[in-house]
C-alpha cells in the first residue's frame, strides 16, 4: 500500500469532525499501458474500434454531471485498446472524503425520490452521480471496464447503483440487538429468509418501511442495504426485468437471499476462515484490494476492524461493516449519531470499543481522545496499526460481464 507523506489533519474531537489533506506531490508520470499497475481511475480496455464511441460517450457524460472536461485527464493508447480516465490531481491525493469541499468541483447533493408505505414516497437529499463519478476517477484505484462492459451504460448503470444504495440507507432506524438474537417482521421473514409466497422485492421493501419491527446487526443491515439498492434499481428505476430476474435468481440459488451475497475471501483474515471458500464468488458483489487509505466511493461496503483481542470476543464488537455514503459520512442504521457517522466519528467509535464504550451516553468518562497521530496510524490497514481493511466491495456489472457461477453448497 503507498504511503501518505504528510497528514494534515484537523480533529475537532468535541464535534467529531475530520478534515484529511495529503501534501501535494509530483504529476503521474507516463504510463505503461501493457500493465494496468500503478493506474487510477476509470480504465476502459476494449476492442480498438470501440475508443472513438467508447470516448464521445464519455464526454457526453461528463457535460450532463457538469463535471468541467479541465477536471479530468485523459490518456488514451489506440493500439491496445485503452482509454484511462483519471482526476486531474496530483497522483498522491488519494482522499475522496473531502470531494464535497473541494470548490473548482462545484459537487452538490442530488434529489431522489424513494417510495414510502401505502403508494406513498418522499423527495430525499443524497449523494450526487457526479461525486460518485468523481471519486471513481480520484487516484487511490482503478475501476476496470472490459469485454462486454465497454458499454457507457455499463458505467452510468454502476454509478446509478451506488446512488440507489446511499439513499436507501440516508435515513434508517433498526434496533441494535446488542448480542441478543436479530429479530424480523414474522409476516414476512422466518428468520434472515423470506416466508414461502412472498416475492423477495416485497419482504425487502417492509425492512425499510417497517424499520421498527427489525432488530439486526451491522453485518445483515449492510446486506439488506446492497441488495436493496440493487433490486430496487432494476425494478423500480430501471424498468429492467430481465436484469432483475438474473439477480433474483442468484439470490434465491440457495433459498436463502442474504447468504453469500460477498465474495467469500472478504473475511479470509478470520481465524475460523475455511481456506476451501477462497474461490468462492459473491452473489451480486466483487472485492477490490489494495485500496489506498481515505480512498471511498460512495456505496462502496467497508470493513474497521476492531484489532482488541479482548472486545474482539463480544458479540457484534468484531468490528463494524459500514455503507460509503459520500460527503464524508457513513452510514449510522440505528439513528445513534444523526443518520451517520463521519470517518473520524467511524474510526473513533471502532477503537474506543477497547477502552469499554459501548455506548457513549452512559461510557462516555471511559472514552480517551485520539490525536491526529492516532488518526492517521489507525487509518492503516491492521497489520499496520490500523483499523481500516484496505478491501472495498461493490456490484458487478450486471449483464454488462460474464457474472461468476455461484453454486449452492
Amino acid at each position: 500500500m503507498k504511503s501518505v507523506s504528510v497528514f494534515y489533519l484537523l480533529c475537532c474531537l468535541s464535534a467529531f469532525t475530520l478534515r484529511v489533506f495529503a501534501e501535494p506531490q509530483a504529476r503521474i508520470a507516463p504510463l505503461d499501458f501493457g500493465t494496468p499497475q500503478g493506474e487510477a481511475g476509470i480504465r476502459f480496455a476494449c476492442a480498438p474500434g470501440q475508443l472513438h464511441i467508447l470516448d464521445a460517450g464519455m464526454k457526453a457524460y461528463l457535460r450532463t454531471l457538469k463535471i468541467d472536461t479541465g477536471s479530468v485527464i485523459k490518456r488514451a493508447d489506440p493500439a491496445n485498446g485503452v482509454l484511462l480516465y483519471t482526476l486531474n490531481t496530483p497522483a498522491g491525493d488519494i482522499n475522496t472524503l473531502d470531494l464535497k469541499d473541494r470548490p473548482a468541483l462545484h459537487i452538490r447533493d442530488d434529489v431522489v425520490y424513494l417510495p414510502g408505505k401505502h403508494g406513498s414516497g418522499k423527495m430525499i437529499h443524497t449523494v450526487s452521480k457526479k461525486e460518485i463519478l468523481l471519486a471513481l476517477l480520484q487516484h487511490g484505484r482503478l475501476t476496470e471496464f472490459t469485454g462486454k462492459a465497454c458499454d457507457i451504460e455499463a458505467l452510468k448503470d454502476h454509478v446509478a447503483i451506488r446512488q440507489n444504495t446511499v439513499a436507501w440507507a440516508e435515513h434508517l432506524t433498526w434496533v441494535w440487538p446488542d448480542g441478543d438474537a436479530a429479530q424480523w417482521n414474522e409476516k414476512y421473514w422466518t428468520r434472515g429468509t423470506p416466508k414461502p409466497g412472498i416475492p423477495l422485492h416485497v419482504a425487502l421493501n417492509d425492512v425499510f418501511l417497517n424499520q421498527q419491527k427489525y432488530a439486526i446487526g451491522c453485518y445483515t443491515a449492510t446486506k439488506l442495504v446492497v441488495i436493496q439498492g440493487v433490486l430496487d434499481y432494476y425494478r423500480r428505476i430501471k424498468r429492467s426485468p430481465a436484469r432483475l430476474k438474473l439477480i433474483e435468481a442468484r439470490l434465491l440459488a440457495d433459498h436463502d437471499p442474504l447468504v453469500g451475497i460477498e465474495p467469500a475471501r472478504m473475511w479470509d483474515f478470520e481465524q475460523d476462515f475455511d481456506p476451501h471458500e477462497l474461490s468462492r464468488p459473491g452473489k451480486l458483489l466483487r472485492i477490490k484490494r489494495d485500496v489506498e487509505p481515505l480512498n471511498f466511493v460512495p456505496g462502496d461496503w467497508i470493513y474497521f476492524l476492531n484489532t482488541d483481542p479482548v472486545t474482539y470476543q463480544k458479540t457484534g464488537y468484531e468490528g463494524s461493516n459500514a455503507i460509503y455514503l459520500g460527503r464524508n459520512k457513513f452510514d449510522d442504521y440505528y439513528d445513534d449519531n444523526h443518520h451517520s457517522y463521519t470517518y473520524f466519528q467511524k474510526l473513533d467509535e471502532v477503537y474506543q470499543w477497547r477502552n469499554g464504550v459501548f455506548s457513549r451516553s452512559r461510557d462516555f468518562k471511559k472514552i480517551k481522545p485520539l490525536t491526529a497521530a492516532d488518526v492517521e496510524r489507525l487509518s492503516k490497514r491492521p497489520a499496520e496499526g490500523g483499523l481500516l481493511k484496505a478491501i472495498r466491495v461493490s456490484p458487478y456489472f450486471f449483464s454488462y460481464e460474464e457474472l461468476p457461477v455461484w453454486v449452492a453448497h
